[in-house]
């Protein structure tokens, strides 16, 4: 069975608005269960890709900072 996991996450999430992915974000947070870090990681791949070279910037910033306390 060939399951493309990157596919299915989005095809989980497909049509949400920005209330319904926020409630999902939330949840995998609250959650810290290690099944959701695929499910966060393909939206940070969407992020990422989707963003301007500043607005990269400024997550990479985020992260440096989130990292160092």
């Amino acid at each position: 069975m060939n399951l493309n996991l990157r596919q299915a996450i989005l095809s989980n999430v497909s049509g949400h608005n920005a209330d319904q992915l926020e409630a999902t974000i939330d949840d995998a947070l609250q959650k810290g269960e290690e099944k959701m870090l695929p499910g966060l990681g393909v939206f940070f791949e969407m992020l990422w890709k989707e963003s301007e070279e500043q607005d990269r910037q400024e997550i990479l910033q985020t992260l440096e900072k989130g990292l160092a306390e």
